[in-house]
């Protein structure tokens, strides 16, 4: 039963990553565009599917409180000032994107609006994440860092390296979803935007190399891990070549591997532990019974009727989305 728990945490936090990555990646690239039709068919490359997508937010918050209450008490101790930032990234961003589409005169403060809170949602998630591998200062089983114990520059870092693999997400997306204009930008932005995303990789392993953390005596000790940077590298070679080729599938795919290489990368690493290297699974989970009770609603109904509701979702609206300027002009040439 432990065992059911972890994986559907950890499947539902990869379908966060994946699903709601791209669509901040838009938000942010977002501020980079020029031109109403632009932007709207920016927009309409998310808008059926982002609110489905930070539905898996909810999810796992939802397992983690009830399947592993230790973690989410410890880590809600720690990160409750950039969980209220994230939060309110979150809310500023989804208001944002309702009210830009009645405003006039305000429509540039929600666009703003709009990209501010991508990238405030998008740095803090990459934060937590640095924070969590540098090693959090917990005391006996409990969280003694302070307000700010969480914060240093390792994780400022991640913080930004987060931003540029979101980006390159979305950008992957635009690609694969949108036409003329808003195809051509995204294939220009993709190769800056990976070689970013390079050097934030290099950067973060001499950190690591230099400060000693523990997270490479891990990689030392499970020579196997290296599988997982290996995949992403063939998935960047991939990436590499659709960008010379203009392979409009291509993008997004890889981007997205890279991203599952780099979860199985953490999760392999962390392994016992929920929190590293100082929760072990087994004294984060919940009784037996608790589990169990759980199981009926949330294993065997919600879960795989989100599932399933993605899925649909995704393959119906799996077609390229066009600027209202395009669609009159092929209209009128109809």
């Amino acid at each position: 039963m432990v065992m059911f728990w972890v994986l559907l945490f950890a499947t539902s936090t990869l379908l966060y990553v994946l699903l709601d990555g791209f669509d901040l990646g838009v938000g942010m690239l977002f501020g980079l565009t020029r031109g109403e039709d632009k932007r709207q068919a920016m927009l309409n490359a998310v808008r059926p599917i982002w609110d489905g997508n930070e539905t898996w937010l909810v999810v796992t918050g939802v397992v983690l409180w009830g399947a592993f209450p230790v973690v989410y008490a410890t880590l809600l101790s720690a990160f409750y000032l950039p969980m209220l930032a994230m939060l309110a990234g979150l809310i500023l961003r989804g208001v944002a994107f309702e009210f830009r589409h009645n405003a006039e005169r305000s429509r540039r403060i929600w666009d703003w609006s709009f990209v501010g809170g991508s990238l405030v949602a998008t740095f803090v998630r990459g934060m937590t994440v640095g924070a969590l591998v540098k090693g959090l200062p917990i005391e006996n089983g409990q969280y003694a860092g302070g307000e700010f114990g969480w914060f240093s520059p390792f994780a400022v870092l991640c913080g930004i390296g987060l931003c540029l693999g979101y980006a390159l997400l979305g950008a992957g997306w635009l690609v694969k979803k949108c036409e003329a204009e808003i195809r051509d930008a995204a294939w220009r932005q993709i190769p800056y935007l990976a070689v970013g995303v390079l050097v934030f990789l290099a950067i973060v392993f001499i950190y690591a190399l230099a400060e000693h953390l523990q997270i490479m005596g891990r990689w030392i000790e499970r020579l196997y891990l290296f599988i997982f940077p290996a995949i992403g590298a063939a998935a960047a070679v991939v990436l590499a070549a659709s960008v010379r080729r203009r392979r409009d599938e291509w993008p997004y795919y890889m981007v997205a591997l890279i991203f599952v290489s780099a979860v199985g990368t953490l999760a392999i690493s962390f392994w016992p532990h929920m929190i590293p290297f100082v929760v072990t699974i087994d004294k984060a989970a919940a009784p037996h019974s608790s589990l169990a009770f759980m199981f009926w609603g949330e294993g065997l109904f919600i879960f795989p009727v989100m599932l399933l509701y993605t899925a649909i979702n995704y393959t119906v609206l799996r077609g390229q989305v066009r600027s209202a300027a395009e669609h009159t002009d092929r209209h009128t040439r109809s």
